[in-house]
């Protein structure tokens, strides 16, 4: 199958472009580099299946023609990282919300495959652990500009199942939990990443709030593998899936376990949530998935567990 990856020099989406070729396919990703890197896809340019362009999907003739040429869209453009999304609430809306919809309107013209990406975060503050895909989501006040970021996927998600049920486009919706591996930047907030740099360094390791909030974190082979087998599922066509790992743990406890993976001396550290973002800023006290759903359809099960998970972003960053 000819695949196009929107956001493909990102960190999930260069682990998909890996997989995607190895399995035969031919893959073109689609770039603006505000967050993604080029040495991500660095090594795949020599590939004969494998383009690559340097372009905003804002650009509606390059994207209708790229998704013209491709039998399947893995839409993952978009605004990442916490800190990111608190510093810039205007590009994190735009860009999730209109870069969304000029895919979904120029895939639904010929009524391509589109698999979007959200998150974990639409489930919000809601309290009913594991998150089941069905269940209420529970959003914070419009003038807290965190959960701009989530409002925004979740307009996504609304707006991907309406040109399914509307326009018959054949749509799928995946959220994310905590992916986390290899080519993972801490440069917009990504928590693990940045604890192994700063134990590797002998800096401080900084929890942000008490410590006490916890996330289950996958490994992006795993999404990638879960990615794989939905794109052949014809039954996944209409469907939101949560795709993670239920290994629960503490912030403050993965702090722990870097410091212990790393050998290293540097002093665990918490910053109070307003110092870290801005005033008034709202976490999540935990973050679930129930993997009931991809598990009966693809038999999906996370292989790669956290302290195999750490080892690898250990030497990724060592190697680096």
């Amino acid at each position: 199958m000819r695949v196009l990856i929107t956001g493909g020099s990102g960190f999930v989406g260069s682990h998909l472009s890996d997989a995607l070729l190895a399995a035969g396919h031919d893959v073109h990703v689609i770039d603006d580099l505000s967050t993604g890197s080029i040495d991500n896809i660095a090594h795949l340019k020599p590939h004969p299946n494998f383009g690559y362009t340097i372009d905003t999907i804002f650009n509606e003739q390059l994207t209708a023609e790229l998704v013209d040429h491709a039998d399947v869209v893995f839409h993952l453009a978009a605004a990442v990282g916490v800190k990111l999304i608190v510093e810039r609430p205007v590009h994190t809306i735009e860009c999730n919300v209109h870069g969304t919809e000029v895919v979904l309107r120029h895939a639904s013209k010929k009524k391509k495959l589109v698999l979007v990406a959200s998150t974990s975060e639409v489930y919000g503050k809601s309290t009913n652990v594991p998150f089941q895909e069905d269940a209420d989501l529970v959003l914070g006040a419009t003038t807290r500009h965190r959960w701009a970021y989530a409002c925004s996927k979740m307009l996504d998600e609304f707006h991907a199942l309406a040109y399914h049920k509307e326009r018959q486009l054949p749509a799928i919706v995946f959220r994310l939990f905590n992916t986390v591996g290899p080519r993972q930047t801490g440069q917009y907030g990504m928590v693990l990443p940045n604890f192994v740099r700063q134990a590797l360094a002998g800096d401080p390791i900084t929890v942000f709030g008490d410590g006490t909030q916890s996330r289950s974190f996958t490994y992006v082979g795993d999404v990638v593998r879960g990615l794989m087998a939905l794109m052949v599922e014809p039954r996944a066509i209409g469907q939101v899936f949560n795709i993670g790992n239920v290994e629960e743990v503490t912030i403050r406890a993965l702090a722990e376990r870097v410091k212990a993976a790393t050998g290293s001396r540097s002093e665990i550290v918490t910053i109070p949530y307003d110092q870290a973002y801005d005033a008034g800023f709202e976490d999540m006290p935990r973050r679930v998935p129930d993997l009931t759903r991809i598990r009966n359809l693809i038999n999906y099960e996370p292989r790669v567990q956290l302290d195999e998970i750490i080892a690898r972003v250990v030497e990724d960053v060592r190697r680096h």
